[in-house]
């Protein structure tokens, strides 16, 4: 297929190196050095500073918007009335009432919108799931999830720390990764509970937040996304009734990607242990883009779709509006 990626920052160029056999038609940025940057990545793709040139362009399958939050669910919707498939970066909107304006459209469009919730595709998630499907741990009884990175100068200053770009501070950022993974092992969650807050920066948008969310069934998430963590860290912890998956990093600065897996003995006690360990390169975002192209040709089901990023965002709005306050709220 052929692809226009908008938006070449970090993410822009993570997703140009996981195309795969696929063609970079087009690199679209506002700094056209940062386009050229990308299109460089890949033989014969050419430059634009201008949005419209992906969208109008017959050739192009695929649209990727991976520019700050404020252009994500504008263009998306763009792309998406131009009958192309999108996959857009998460959270897919600065908020509640932007995505349910990407809803509308994607609800009359035949094209698919695929979000950018990388992390399913880790090794150790992919294989968290695996064991879970397999029934070795029982039912789900609860979650316990942390994700957060270091501090670095200026951070106060970026983009991320202006809620008119950003839509809001860590929660919307790495906290939506988190719901989702919660609600992709656990399902919907009815109540939600939680709130945000700044502690260090300074910022009009928040550095931690904490969250505990419930599914009708009672089974819980316990979760915490922190931009004060000060050493990058990722830590998801999946419990059974009769076992324990936890799984540790996601390479890189995050530190090297493991899974143990626990299984409680008949007589309990100490469980046996099995481990895993990925040492490779972080090749989630090659493995998103295989199942999204999948996905297009065989007219399938997406595995973190616009919907999941619709049932994300309900409960950040949640938490952003009714801090501190449990609520019950289909999600």
């Amino acid at each position: 297929m052929n692809v226009a990626i908008v938006g070449c920052g970090l993410i822009g160029r993570k997703r140009a190196c996981a195309l795969g056999e696929h063609k970079l038609l087009l690199a679209v940025d506002r700094d056209l050095k940062r386009a050229e940057s990308v299109a460089a990545l890949k033989n014969g793709a050419r430059v634009s500073n201008d949005f419209n040139d992906a969208i109008a362009d017959p050739r192009i399958d695929i649209v990727i918007v991976s520019t700050t939050n404020d252009w994500l669910a504008p263009m998306t919707i763009l792309a998406t009335k131009a009958g192309k498939h999108v996959l857009v970066e998460k959270p897919g909107a600065r908020n509640l009432r932007e995505i349910e304006g990407v809803l509308r459209v994607a609800r009359k469009s035949r094209t698919l919108i695929k979000v950018g919730f990388n992390l399913r595709y880790h090794p150790s998630l992919q294989k968290a799931m695996e064991i879970v499907n397999s029934g070795k741990i029982g039912e789900l009884m609860f979650i316990r999830g942390r994700y957060g990175h270091g501090g670095r100068v200026g951070y106060d200053r970026e983009w991320r720390a202006d809620p008119k770009i950003s839509g809001g501070g860590e929660l919307i950022d790495q906290g939506v990764h988190l719901i989702d993974l919660s609600r992709w092992f656990l399902g919907d969650f009815a109540t939600v509970g939680g709130f945000s807050h700044t502690y260090f920066w300074n910022m009009p948008v928040d550095d931690n937040s904490f969250l505990i969310l419930r599914t009708r069934k009672q089974q819980a998430a316990w979760l915490h996304a922190s931009c004060t963590e000060w050493k990058n860290l990722f830590s998801l912890e999946i419990y059974g009734r009769t076992g324990k998956i936890e799984i540790d990093g996601l390479g890189g600065s995050y530190g090297v990607e493991r899974l143990s897996y626990h299984q409680m003995l008949p007589q309990m006690g100490v469980p046996e242990t099995t481990s895993w360990r990925y040492p490779d390169g972080d090749e989630s975002w090659s493995a998103e883009f295989k199942a999204f192209t999948e996905a297009i040709d065989s007219h399938g089901s997406l595995d973190g779709d616009i919907y999941d990023a619709y049932a994300a965002l309900r409960i950040v709005d949640r938490i952003y509006r009714h801090p501190r306050r449990f609520s019950g709220v289909s999600c």
